[in-house]
């Protein structure tokens, strides 16, 4: 019992933490609705393991490196303002402008991300939609995400955020320091534990949304929220905030 008390603790902060809308848990969502299994695996995971890695190396004293050169994560706040203002522009040109109609792809993804066919399979030249074996699901209008887009995009909006480095090097690493010698790892593996619940409940729970997005209509007001968001978090790196 006394050493659920620290798991929990870990499980909870870690939670506290994460639960929130943010650049990496919008993208994930995106992906959620529209990519195959195997790319919402690898986009999981990329998170988890990130956020994995940050704890420990904070619990481990690499938060205090890091404070000592604060000019690193100034680079890293312009680098990541570039990337979200960016991708912010782009979502709310989707938004405004959309590409097309939404189309159907093949349940099954082919093993590098992209919505692939079976070997019977035919595109409908005038929708856009490709069919395979019966079984359609929903992709965003005019983009279809690989393993490699979606793996290097959430690396970037996971480490070009400077937040990360304070929420979990140093706030996480802190707190997990402060549960004394015998009890710092439990937290820390409430708090790891945490963040893969998180991600794995959103990354494949968002797939359950996936019939709202058979119309693009759903499509522009998301990809209106994603550039609100995305520009939003841009232009507060910007300033500082």
């Amino acid at each position: 019992m006394t050493a659920l008390l620290p798991l929990l603790s870990g499980l909870g902060t870690g939670l506290a933490l994460i639960v929130a809308i943010g650049v990496q848990n919008t993208y994930l969502l995106r992906l959620a609705v529209s990519a195959g299994v195997r790319v919402v695996a690898a986009a999981v995971v990329v998170c988890a393991a990130s956020d994995a890695l940050l704890i420990v190396a904070g619990v481990l004293g690499v938060g205090a490196v890091v404070e000592r050169f604060p000019v690193a994560l100034l680079v890293v706040r312009f680098v990541g303002a570039a990337f979200l203002l960016t991708y912010g522009v782009l979502a709310a040109r989707r938004a405004l402008r959309p590409s097309g109609d939404a189309m159907r792809v093949a349940d099954e993804a082919t093993d590098d991300g992209v919505m692939g066919a079976d070997a019977d399979a035919g595109i409908d030249a005038t929708t856009g939609t490709t069919v395979a074996a019966g079984r359609t699901r929903t992709a965003p209008p005019g983009q279809v995400v690989t393993m490699r887009t979606a793996v290097l995009t959430m690396l970037v909006f996971t480490w070009a955020n400077p937040h990360v480095y304070l929420d979990t090097l140093v706030f996480l690493g802190s707190v997990a320091n402060q549960q004394g010698a015998d009890d710092r790892w439990l937290w820390t593996i409430g708090a790891v534990t945490a963040s893969c619940l998180w991600f794995g409940a959103l990354g494949f729970g968002g797939r359950l949304l996936r019939p709202l997005f058979e119309k693009p209509l759903t499509w522009r007001v998301f990809d209106g929220l994603v550039a609100v968001v995305m520009l939003a978090f841009g232009v507060l790196l910007l300033v500082g905030a």
